[in-house]
């Protein structure tokens, strides 16, 4: 008790007044501004004055720092402690008890090092805080419409893009909507078209049928007009109470057998065939020989024409003074006919119709230009190599790498002769001009002459040391052209089997020879792209063009007899301007050797079978 009251008493208030200071109690002595640096008259010289300006001027400099200083300087009130805002309080109160008491027990603590007055901290300042929330009041204010704001816009761009969300949703469902009915009407579309597909097979079934039965009808209403033709001029023969033999009507010319009108040649001819048979019956043994070349006789064994009929193809010749075309063949049409190799075509006699073979076995009738199928022959068992048209239009004969020559009847759609006599692959045939007669030409180096009546080999050609690779008729003779791998060409009399005349000149292997329409130039070509011109009285070439170094696998005349295709081994086809000397290649078939070329006289077209499967039609 003793120790809180000696305490006690060792701390008191006591109330203070303090008055301001006079200014009257301390005498102030003024001192003039021109006496703060007056210098003394015996001080006045030259450095004395340097020094006082020096020194003014760094008085000067620093009364400016002090002033901007000051300047800086902010004036910032500490706050009450925190025992002294209590005491206050309590005074100002009239509350001295209970300042006792506070004072009492905050000094104890203090003593006793429970605390300091450090930690206790300073009273805040109400209105500094008071400001600083409204500050921040006003800061959060203005966020707050700022985020305000930020919400409305947001809000709007989240009605819009609702909104365009729904336009987008309507849109995709009509979308999808339009997309399901066009899937139903695509197989409503489908059903319906799958229904007219055997529509459409059956009606182009239909289609060629009537086509061929077309072709077949204009083919036997020929055959017809040339039969009516005949019985008439027989009906005429004998009422007029003639003598004369009726004339035998073929499809391209009369073979008329007048035995009062035959030459030297025939009778010569018949002569030595009684001749042979007088010898063979008189021989009664010796070492077997061709039936061909000892005379024997069959009843149905046709008679070769005489030679005293014109060539009907003369006048056409004549017409044609300038060739077919006049400048370059351009590219018509380009034909897919085969899946092999296109190995031959022939363009029939009067109608606007070609039969292509191939390597797949097949022969196909094709409508030109259009290029309609209309008809499929398949019969051989191997590659086709030539096909030739009968001179009336109404049958054809084909060879094939098989060793047989097939003759079909186009009007029954079917083979109706097949012929077998080589021993080897047959390269070509040709149908002689009276349709009684077919040649062929074989690997076996030989070549045959059929009757076609008595369905049998007439004559073996034998001459050739090596393949026999092309055979053709002279129109409207009795000769025959053959070309061999041997380098050589050869004429031959069909109606004795001899061989006439052989063509030296050749350096390579000859794989094909044909005649012009007149009949009085041979055009041959060679496994090196070499084209010879032969006058067919001469024995040497008159002219020889390189088309090499590829091969040339067969060439054709045009009608005018002044322009020479060949089928290139390049892939094209060389054209040979006879009066200008000029030689120009056509290309449209693909890198692939071009195996067959023929004119289109009628038409006036040239038309190109390659080993891509293609025919070509060039105008």
């Amino acid at each position: 008790m003793e120790e809180s009251a000696s305490s006690e008493a060792s701390f008191c208030l006591q109330k203070i007044t303090i008055t301001d200071y006079s200014k009257d109690d301390y005498q102030y002595e003024e001192v003039p501004a021109d006496d703060e640096f007056s210098l003394q008259e015996d001080d006045e010289d030259l450095s004395k004055a340097l020094q006082t300006i020096q020194e003014q001027t760094e008085d000067a400099h620093i009364l400016a720092l002090q002033s901007v200083l000051t300047s800086e300087k902010s004036v910032s009130e500490i706050p009450e402690a925190m025992d002294d805002f209590f005491c206050n309080f309590l005074v100002r109160l009239g509350m001295s008890r209970t300042l006792d008491c506070f004072q009492t027990e905050w000094y104890e603590l203090i003593e006793r090092g429970a605390f300091t007055a450090k930690d206790v901290g300073l009273v805040p300042t109400v209105y500094t805080q008071n400001q600083q929330l409204q500050a921040e009041n006003m800061r959060l204010r203005k966020d707050l419409d700022n985020y305000k704001l930020a919400a409305n816009k947001a809000k709007e761009a989240f009605l819009k893009m609702q909104k365009e969300r729904d336009f987008h949703r309507m849109h995709h469902k009509r979308v999808v909507q339009e997309k399901n009915r066009l899937i139903c009407d695509i197989k409503r579309l489908k059903a319906h078209y799958a229904s007219y597909e055997p529509v459409l097979k059956q009606l182009t079934e239909k289609y060629q049928t009537t086509l061929r039965q077309k072709m077949l009808t204009s083919l036997e209403r020929d055959r017809a007009v040339g039969q009516v033709t005949g019985l008439q001029a027989t009906l005429h023969n004998l009422e007029s109470g003639c003598a004369v033999q009726s004339p035998v009507t073929k499809a391209c010319h009369e073979c008329e057998r007048k035995k009062g009108l035959e030459g030297p040649t025939q009778k010569a001819l018949q002569e030595a065939r009684q001749q042979k048979m007088i010898d063979a019956e008189r021989s009664s043994y010796g070492p077997v020989k061709d039936s061909a070349k000892i005379g024997k006789r069959y009843p149905k064994d046709s008679e070769f024409p005489v030679d005293t009929h014109a060539n009907s193809f003369l006048a056409r010749a004549k017409e044609c003074t300038q060739p077919l075309k006049s400048g370059e063949y351009k590219l018509g049409n380009t034909l897919k006919v085969h899946d092999l190799a296109v190995s031959c075509l022939a363009i029939h006699p009067q109608k606007d119709v070609v039969v292509t073979g191939s390597d797949d076995r097949l022969w196909k009738m094709w409508a030109l230009p259009d290029g309609n199928i209309i008809m499929t022959g398949e019969g051989h068992t191997d590659w086709l190599s030539g096909c030739c048209f009968h001179p009336s239009g109404t049958q054809l004969v084909t060879s094939s790498g098989d060793a047989t020559v097939r003759i079909w009847d186009l009007s029954k759609g079917g083979c109706i002769l097949t012929l077998e006599g080589h021993a080897q692959a047959v390269w070509d045939c040709s149908w002689h001009s009276c349709g009684d007669f077919v040649a062929s030409a074989s690997m076996d180096s030989t070549s045959k002459i059929w009757d076609v009546n008595s369905e049998r080999c007439r004559y073996t050609l034998r001459g050739h040391k090596d393949s026999v690779n092309s055979i053709e008729f002279l129109p409207f003779s009795n000769m025959v052209l053959t070309s061999s791998a041997d380098k050589t060409l050869s004429l031959w009399d069909a109606r004795t089997g001899f061989r006439v005349h052989t063509f030296y000149g050749h350096l390579h292997s000859c794989n094909h020879a044909t005649f012009n329409m007149k009949g009085d130039t041979i055009a041959s070509c060679d496994s090196r792209g070499v084209l010879k011109l032969w006058d067919i009285r001469q024995s040497v070439p008159i002219m020889s063009v390189d088309a090499g170094p590829r091969p040339a696998n067969q060439s054709a005349f045009d009608y005018s007899g002044r322009t020479v295709a060949v089928a290139s081994g390049d892939g094209s086809v060389k054209v040979l301007y006879l009066e200008l000397g000029q030689l120009s290649s056509l290309r449209g078939h693909s890198e692939e050797e071009v195996h067959s070329v023929a004119f289109d006289h009628k038409a006036g077209r040239l038309l190109s079978g390659g080993a891509d499967g293609t025919l070509c039609l060039w105008t």
